[in-house]
């Protein structure tokens, strides 16, 4: 029996997302162009309790802004994990900084702070710390470190709508934070993205900087400097109204996927899933399964079996600093350990079908699939 392919991520749409993106491709012109783009900006900034949301074509597109808002330029420094998706680090190249990679964290996957404070060096201007597949970051220690330096602290919470330490939520902690809405995402609107912060003279410099270089409002055309075009239509926000105005299911969602997860491969050895420590709340974006090293498991070969079966999954993220992208002389600074975490981790990890849609029937299928390819590796 051929099985129908179980995709890796897929968003949950309904009739209303579409009734709400017609009725902005209708009616979102002239005086009306941006409400819908207020009301979607209004609800991401309650939701995450800060001053300001900014909607955008791309979370990429947010961590642009907020560090040319914030100066950061050619002779600088950001430290940023050297696991992770390069549109977290590309920003810092195409503002002429340059990147400082350190190790992530055994448990959580993200950003080791030991590793950030042994980085910091005279050039370092910021630190930008990322929410992997939705665990969140040590984010008490980054801000003690960052404070203690005069530091930018970024939350780049592409990938963590909903998770959150004790009753604050992802996105609230850093002075600037970006979200993402790629199709992938638990809030999706199929691109787009959003920059947050409660930081007065951030946003004002944010709005300005998106827009060509010219105060919001303005008709006069009167530019003040050669800026970006960084705005999202106001069809893509009516869509992101629509997510939002039932997040709280769609992250239980999530949190269901990983749960069936859990009880399916509880009782496989060498297998690690996303963690939760205590006083966290995980919103599981991608279930993934990581393997002891011990095993010998290829992430490449483990995503080729699996689709052989029906079944699509990713790969970890591999360090950037293995990647030709940042092979040139001075592309990066590495303050990594002689056997780095991440390198162990990416090395095995996958990423588990966790779109919407997916219930037992699959997981099932999933844990299947799993233990034939253990078995025959």
């Amino acid at each position: 029996m051929e099985h129908k392919l179980i995709p890796v991520a897929c968003p949950n749409i309904n009739e209303r997302d579409g009734e709400l993106a017609r009725e902005a491709a209708l009616g979102a012109w002239g005086p009306d162009h941006y409400r819908f783009n207020a009301t979607f900006e209004e609800m991401l900034a309650r939701y995450v309790s800060v001053e300001h949301a900014v909607s955008l074509p791309h979370a990429t597109s947010g961590l642009h802004l907020a560090l040319v808002a914030a100066g950061i330029g050619p002779g600088d420094e950001v430290i940023a994990p050297d696991v992770t998706w390069i549109a977290s680090v590309a920003p810092i190249v195409q503002v002429g900084a340059t990147p400082v990679f350190v190790d992530i964290l055994q448990d959580t996957w993200c950003i080791d702070p030991r590793g950030v404070a042994a980085a910091i060096g005279p050039r370092t201007r910021a630190i930008i710390g990322v929410d992997l597949y939705g665990s969140v970051c040590d984010w008490p220690q980054l801000r003690a470190i960052a404070d203690k330096h005069g530091l930018l602290l970024i939350e780049d919470a592409a990938e963590a709508l909903g998770s959150a330490v004790g009753n604050k939520r992802a996105g609230a902690f850093g002075d600037v934070s970006v979200f993402s809405f790629h199709g992938s995402k638990t809030v999706s609107t199929g691109e787009g993205g959003a920059l947050l912060t409660s930081d007065p003279t951030l946003h004002s410099r944010v709005m300005r900087l998106r827009d060509h270089g010219r105060s919001p409002g303005d008709s006069s055309f009167l530019n003040d400097e050669i800026a970006f075009k960084y705005k999202m239509s106001a069809v893509t926000a009516a869509v992101g109204i629509a997510q939002m105005e039932r997040v709280d299911h769609l992250v239980s969602n999530k949190r269901a996927i990983f749960a069936l997860y859990k009880d399916h491969l509880a009782e496989l050895d060498g297998l690690t899933l996303n963690a939760e420590p205590v006083g966290t709340t995980n919103s599981f974006w991608m279930s993934t399964a990581v393997f002891d090293p011990a095993l010998g498991i290829d992430k490449f070969m483990l995503k080729s079996e699996f689709f052989a079966r029906g079944i699509e999954t990713r790969p970890f993220f591999s360090p950037l600093s293995t990647l030709g992208a940042f092979s040139k002389p001075d592309a990066c600074r590495l303050v990594l350990p002689s056997r780095p975490v991440g390198e162990a981790i990416s090395r095995s990890g996958i990423n588990l079908p966790s779109g919407a849609g997916i219930g037992e029937e699959e997981v099932e299928r999933v844990a299947l699939a799993l233990r034939s390819v253990l078995g025959s590796a």
